[in-house]
Formats: structure tokens, C-alpha cells, sequence
């Protein structure tokens, strides 16, 4: 199946591979395998203009390849429309810069909500390139594979119900921590169980059911929202990269100041609907915001309460 949509909105396709590889780009071609009712799903994206992109899909039936190109829709936020985003914000005194010299960023996000939680589970309290390692020796153990006719290996992350029947030793032996093992085997089974709903539009709910479980907090929660939910009023406010560029700003240029978990959300909260979106600008464009100028009403005046250092996720 093939869709060619018309862009309205400022968009350009992702050019680098997902660390995670599962997102593999190959001659300006984005290449994603999906599943639908446990069914594979190759989706195929390319941007052929400023305002044209195309999707193909190959699947098995003609519901499962909607699908694939549905949620491959979802994960590059291409029916985002960020021009209300754009008049609010391209003057902003900390991110208006970065808006207006790339006004077709988007919040990175996953196909599947379920990815966006384990993943969320395995980037908690350790930095960044140590849990992308972790998250690809999942999917080399535990994930799904399609093997191309030219022998390229495609992967898609391990299901709930994968996950749910794996022991927190396996877990442990790709490097994820005891305890986030024990947290992430837990969620799987209540996703797979169908006692936590990812994809349903009660989110909080389903927010609520998480947070009973032990290991996963607020941070866990606030980037399955952000990335797997769609929901760009959330920012995962423990993320140490906000924590330590809101102080920046805050404390006036000082590159040691930390802000507090508290502060980042104030600090975000006049982006409102956009506060997500906001963040990622923040987090992807630190270079832009070092002259960045205090004084917006709703900001934080207490620099002298921030901390000395991060407190990275849950």
C-alpha cells in the first residue's frame, strides 16, 4: 500500500538511524518493521519534497498495512500541526531562536506506546548511550525480526506479552538494573494482561496503574506520555539534560546550576499544550538558548534553591 500525503505544516523526514535500531535510514529511505495482531508490517518513508512525503506499507492484509503507515504517522508527528506552535513561540526569549531555524522539529516518538514505557523503564537513572545499549541487546534477544530479500536484518521490539514471561535474571544479564528488570516484567504483564490500557484515551487512568507499580514514577510516566501517548502538554521533568539547562537559564549562564524537578515544570508551564514540544527544544538546541534572557512571568525567581546536582528519572 502507498500514500502520498501533502505536508501543511513544516516537516523534514529523520536522516539518521533510531539509536535503538529499530528506525534504520538507508539512501534517504526510512525503513520501520511494525506489528499488527502479532503480524508483520514493513513501512517505507521518504520525503520526496518540502511538503510531499510517502508511505508504503507491505503486510499481509490491507488492514494491517493501515495500520503500519497509521502508526508510522504517529511516530514522526508528520499530522502534527505546529503553526500555532510557531506564532506563540518564535519569539520566545528561550527557544524562539531554535523554532524559527527549525520550525519541522518534532517530539521523538515510538510506534507503540509499550516501546516508549520500556524504553522509558530502561533510560532510568543511567545515562543515555549506556541505555540505548541496553534497550538494542533487547531486541537482539527478545525482539522480532524480518529478514529482507537483500538480507537486511529489520527488528521490532519485544511485545508485552514477550516481555511478561521473560525472568528478571535474563533481563539483568543484557545490563538492566534488578530493580528496573523487576518494574519493567511488571508493566508487561499488567499491558499483556489488558489491565493497563496504552492505547486507550482514558490516559491518566492508565497512568494511575503504573505509578502502583513499584519503580515507576513520575519520570517513567511523563515520557511513556510524551513519546508514546502523543501527549506534548507532558515534559519529563527529571530528564537530567532539562534539569541542567533550565538552571542555566535560570542562574543567568552559570553552566554548574541544576534546576529542580519543580522548577522544570514551572519553567514549562506558560508553553502549556506545547510544553513538551517546548522541551525538545530545549534538550536538542542547548547551543541556542546560552543567551536565552530570564523575566517571563511565570518562571521561577529562586535560583538560590537549585541544586548542586541531577536527579536523573525515578
Amino acid at each position: 500500500m502507498r500514500r502520498e500525503l501533502a505536508v501543511v505544516t513544516p516537516f523534514r523526514l529523520p536522516m539518521r538511524s533510531s539509536p535503538d535500531a529499530l528506525t534504520i535510514v538507508r539512501a534517504g529511505v526510512l525503513h520501520r518493521l511494525i506489528h499488527h495482531e502479532g503480524q508483520p508490517v514493513l513501512v517505507r518513508v521518504a520525503q520526496t519534497a518540502a511538503d510531499r512525503v510517502i508511505f508504503g506499507a507491505c503486510a499481509r492484509t490491507r488492514q494491517s498495512a493501515l495500520y503500519g503507515i497509521d502508526r508510522m504517522r504517529f511516530a514522526l508527528g508528520i499530522d502534527v500541526d505546529v503553526r500555532s506552535f510557531h506564532r506563540l513561540f518564535c519569539r520566545d526569549a528561550v527557544i524562539g531562536e531554535s523554532v524559527r531555524r527549525r520550525p519541522w522539529l518534532r517530539t521523538a516518538r515510538q510506534p507503540h506506546p509499550f516501546t516508549a514505557l520500556a524504553w522509558a523503564v530502561c533510560e532510568q537513572l543511567i545515562e543515555y548511550q549506556r541505555a540505548a545499549a541496553i534497550e538494542r541487546r533487547i531486541v537482539r534477544r527478545l525482539g522480532r525480526r524480518l529478514t529482507m530479500p537483500d538480507r537486511t536484518v529489520l527488528c521490532d521490539a519485544p511485545s508485552a506479552a514477550a516481555l511478561a514471561q521473560v525472568s528478571p535474571a535474563l533481563l539483568q544479564s543484557l545490563d538492566l538494573g534488578a530493580q528496573r528488570a523487576r518494574a519493567l516484567i511488571a508493566c508487561a504483564r499488567e499491558v499483556a494482561a489488558g489491565r493497563i490500557d496504552l492505547h486507550g484515551a482514558e490516559h491518566q487512568r492508565a497512568w494511575g496503574r503504573l505509578r502502583i507499580i513499584p519503580g515507576i514514577g513520575p519520570w517513567t510516566v511523563q515520557m511513556l506520555a510524551l513519546h508514546g501517548q502523543g501527549r506534548e502538554d507532558q515534559v519529563p521533568a527529571g530528564d537530567v539534560g532539562l534539569l541542567r539547562r533550565v538552571g542555566v537559564v535560570l542562574s543567568g549562564g552559570d553552566p554548574r546550576a541544576f534546576a529542580t524537578e519543580e522548577q522544570v515544570l514551572a519553567f514549562f508551564a506558560p508553553y502549556g499544550e506545547w510544553a513538551g514540544l517546548a522541551a525538545s527544544h530545549v534538550l536538542s538546541a542547548s547551543g541556542l538558548i546560552r543567551q536565552a534572557q530570564l523575566g517571563r512571568p511565570s518562571q521561577p525567581a529562586a535560583v538560590e534553591q537549585m541544586q548542586p546536582r541531577p536527579k536523573p528519572g525515578d
